[in-house]
């Protein structure tokens, strides 16, 4: 009895002491930011904690959230043997920084975690792994920032929200509800033959909390960021990457620097937060020039046939409407890649281009040229004359564009950059265009090149010269004429924010929904903050072919591809009618008065997947300008932002006055169908 005694105390006393063992190194190995913390356990697996209004959040269970693949089985399991804590100061500014070590088989890992005072949000992760083995070892691959997300559903709504980056063909909402075996892996190389590239950020979140993952490196990589629902319960997040290495003994294996961050609402504070964090390491965005937030109209409702005398004849009211832009659309060149003059329309060559351009500005607009850079059709001059050009895959084939049945040039060649910057010295300097619009889906990402004449020293400098070749462009427009367009339009792919500096005006790029609008303008302020332009593109595309509201309403640079007169162009739904030109009137007339792009987007105040109905904010000189959507609402809203102070309250659609408010936040009773647009005056 005794000894029963006996062994049952001193399991006791071992459980115990366990307990408080697990329990010490928790605390031990614990980075603590203002908002966020992330805990590891004995086996160097960790958990992370959203700490928000004075709560702790526990996003989800404890899990392997950094491991090596070594021929082809994943090693996440590490005996946690040391734990540091240090102050840093960098370009991230203050903070401090917690090193764990930990040990496996013939494997050192090492995970420096760093919470930084001005980014509170965020927790940043250097990983490490040292072969401490006799034998080289086969690398596949690593994964940092596995992480899931518990869900806390409420009645009648979907238990997650997700910001997704990758490009596909089917071009999918960036932004969409989670459902139950939902998996998307997006992948930032080549998803098809013409679609890659995005943004290193993903974003899961519910109601009252919400996780990203993302690499903080300066230039594209093709790393993978899958999301995905398994059940009911969970979504998963993290940052993987596929490589192929032998790590040799005493050899170290970094990955790259991957964050973790925690946010309340929608996604936007946690690109937000990217964003800054890219501008603190040096990256940079030149304002757009003043004349970028002017309405655009685009001849290319009359297509690739489009001639010089269907833009003069429209002219006329194009001037009346007001718009700013005139856009010389696709149909111009002989080819892509050659990018000759048409002489079938433009017989006198230059003359003749030179000849419409003044004619644009002495009508009293600015010009813009539309052009797919990076492409070049089979049987085109240049390609006869410099087959060195093409980006060739591993095999020695040609990557295809399938939307243009051309071939894609490599961006990292410096012969190909100097091509380009001729062509735009030509446009611009030589034919007189203000701007540029730069378009195709195949811009956004390109595939490793392994063309031997380019002497690269990896075949993934294609991948990360990408936005090197576009700075070159936007360097070249801009030494011309500082104050140029440089549109960029990437046809339906999820935006890369390595590209997003050399540009300054984003566009909607083809939206397939009025959502899609409204869902890309907020995505892009919260990438390249409010001082580039983003356009909501051609009204005629958004549902019912006259959405100007849902531009408007994000802060958005409204434009349109109507043709006219009636009956000009082979798409009679393009025909500008006397009484679409009222609609279009009306809304250019409310878009000049208001010229919301030049305000603040304050993309924090609304969840766009929650809050219903749906709401976006732009404050400007003092005043709140609210946005609501919806097929039908009949109830109250929320107008949230005021200070705590009156607002004479007005539809600055109708110009009703609907009267007073007291801030600093506000419930206002309405009904309407479709949208609701409001300005908050302070009396």
């Amino acid at each position: 009895m005794a000894m029963t005694l006996r062994k049952t105390l001193l399991a006791v006393l071992a459980v115990w002491l366990a307990g408080a063992s697990n329990a010490l190194a928790s605390e031990r190995a614990l980075a603590d930011g203002k908002f966020i913390s992330v805990v590891f356990d004995e086996a160097l697996h960790s958990r992370v904690v959203a700490k928000i209004d004075g709560r702790e959040i526990v996003i989800g269970d404890f899990g392997p959230s950094e491991s090596l693949t070594v021929a082809q089985k994943e090693i996440s399991d590490f005996t946690l043997v040391q734990v540091n804590h240090e102050s840093v100061h960098d370009a991230m500014g203050a903070g401090q920084r917690l090193i764990l070590t930990g040990t496996a088989p013939s494997l050192r890992k090492s995970i420096a975690v760093t919470t930084y005072d001005e980014f509170s949000r965020m927790a940043i992760f250097e990983v490490q792994y040292t072969n401490t083995g006799n034998a080289s070892l086969a690398v596949d691959g690593w994964t940092n920032q596995r992480y899931s997300i518990s869900s806390g559903q409420g009645a009648g709504e979907p238990p997650f929200w997700s910001y997704q980056s990758g490009s596909y063909e089917e071009r999918p909402d960036w932004v969409l509800p989670l459902k139950a075996g939902f998996n998307q892996e997006n992948y930032l190389g080549m998803n098809d033959t013409d679609y890659g590239g995005g943004t290193p950020v993903v974003d899961v979140w519910r109601r009252n909390v919400g996780i990203a993952v993302g690499h903080l490196e300066l230039s594209p990589k093709l790393v993978s960021l899958p999301v995905a629902m398994p059940d009911q319960e969970h979504a998963t997040v993290a940052v993987h990457f596929k490589l192929s290495k032998e790590l040799k003994p005493g050899e170290t294996l970094k990955t790259f620097r991957t964050f973790v961050a925690v946010h309340q609402g929608d996604y936007f504070q946690s690109l937000s937060d990217y964003r800054r964090a890219m501008l603190k390491q040096g990256v940079t965005f030149k304002p757009a020039p003043d004349d970028a937030f002017g309405p655009i109209w685009c001849a290319w409702g009359y297509g690739r046939k489009c001639t010089a005398a269907q833009v003069y004849n429209a002219l006329p009211i194009v001037k009346k409407l007001g718009f700013r832009w005139v856009t010389l659309d696709d149909g111009w060149q002989t080819a892509e890649g050659d990018w000759f003059l048409n002489p079938e329309k433009y017989a006198g060559g230059d003359r003749d281009i030179k000849a419409m351009v003044d004619r644009i500005h002495a009508e009293g607009f600015k010009a813009q040229l539309w052009w797919a850079p990076l492409s070049a059709k089979p049987d085109t001059q240049l390609l006869k004359q410099h087959p060195e050009y093409l980006l060739l895959n591993a095999d020695g084939s040609k990557q295809k564009i399938s939307y243009w049945n051309a071939w894609y040039l490599c961006p990292a060649d410096p012969d190909v950059v100097k091509y380009h910057q001729a062509l735009i010295v030509k446009a611009m300097r030589d034919w007189g265009f203000d701007g540029l619009k730069l378009d195709g889906q195949f811009m956004n990402g390109v595939p490793p090149c392994y063309n031997p004449a380019h002497h690269h020293a990896l075949p993934e400098d294609a991948v990360e010269g990408l936005p090197l070749f576009f700075k070159a462009l936007y360097d070249t427009a801009l030494s011309i004429k500082p104050d140029a367009l440089v549109e960029f339009c990437p046809c339906g792919t999820a935006y890369s924010f390595f590209t997003l500096p050399y540009m300054n005006m984003a566009v909607a790029s083809d939206p397939r929904s009025s959502w899609q609008v409204r869902l890309k303008g907020k995505t892009l302020k919260a990438l390249m903050g409010d001082s580039i332009a983003y356009f909501g593109d051609h009204v005629d595309m958004s549902e019912g072919g006259a959405d100007f509201a849902s531009t408007i309403g994000v802060g958005g640079v409204v434009g349109t591809n109507f043709t006219w007169p009636v009956g000009s162009a082979r798409r009679p739904k393009l025909d500008l009618t006397p009484e679409k030109e009222k609609v279009w009137g009306k809304w250019l007339k409310i878009y000049k008065a208001e010229m919301l792009p030049r305000g603040e987007y304050l993309g924090a105040l609304y969840d766009i997947g929650f809050d219903r109905p749906e709401a976006h904010a732009i404050r400007k000189n003092g005043n709140m300008y609210y946005a609501f959507y919806a097929p039908e609402w009949n109830g109250k809203l929320q107008l949230r932002g005021l200070e705590k102070r009156a607002y004479r309250l007005t539809n600055y659609e109708t110009g009703e006055a609907l009267g007073t408010v007291q801030g600093p936040e506000a419930v206002w009773p309405a009904q309407f169908n479709k949208h609701l647009l409001l300005e908050a005056k302070p009396e």
